[in-house]
């Protein structure tokens, strides 16, 4: 059993790593207002190495389920899948934001020979707040569809949602 739960585990963070990148990427690079291809391509791999690294070094699971048990929500709750979400999001998109507002306002920089008049903090909470929300809302429809088909592969009842 302990094996399985390592499959669905590592099944997850690539999973959710490749979600989230390419969502938060998009978003990120749409709403920069200077959408490109290469852009969005460079974010979306920078990205997807560094949630799959967190999601396989990071037990998210363990930790959202950890974090829900003390809090009173029972597994297969609504209140427990929104709480988890609210952890899991907390523990990716903080980190992913900081890492692709600075490869973004590096790459400003570069392109404009350090000529870019563009203040990093109000960049950085700007993208992390749309991230946050945007972050939040993919989670809350993705993991419990990941785990469900995760568990199905694994012959693991899930609990009544």
């Amino acid at each position: 059993m302990q094996e399985k739960m390592k499959r669905i585990s590592r099944g997850m963070a690539i999973r959710m790593g490749l979600t989230m990148s390419f969502f938060l990427s998009l978003t990120g690079t749409l709403s920069s207002g200077h959408f490109t291809v290469m852009g969005f391509v460079v974010s979306f791999i920078v990205s997807t190495v560094v949630s799959i690294l967190i999601g396989l070094v990071v037990p998210v699971g363990k930790i959202s389920n950890d974090a829900c048990s003390k809090v009173g929500f029972r597994s297969g709750t609504l209140g427990h899948r929104l709480f988890a979400s609210f952890i899991s999001n907390t523990i990716y998109t903080p980190l992913m934001t900081l890492i692709m507002v600075v490869l973004a306002y590096n790459g400003a920089m570069r392109a404009s020979g350090g000529q870019e008049q563009i203040p990093f903090l109000p960049m950085l909470l700007k993208s992390l707040l749309i991230s946050y929300v945007v972050g939040y809302v993919l989670v809350c429809i993705f993991m419990p569809l990941f785990t469900k088909k995760l568990m199905q592969k694994e012959g693991i009842n899930e609990p009544n949602q």
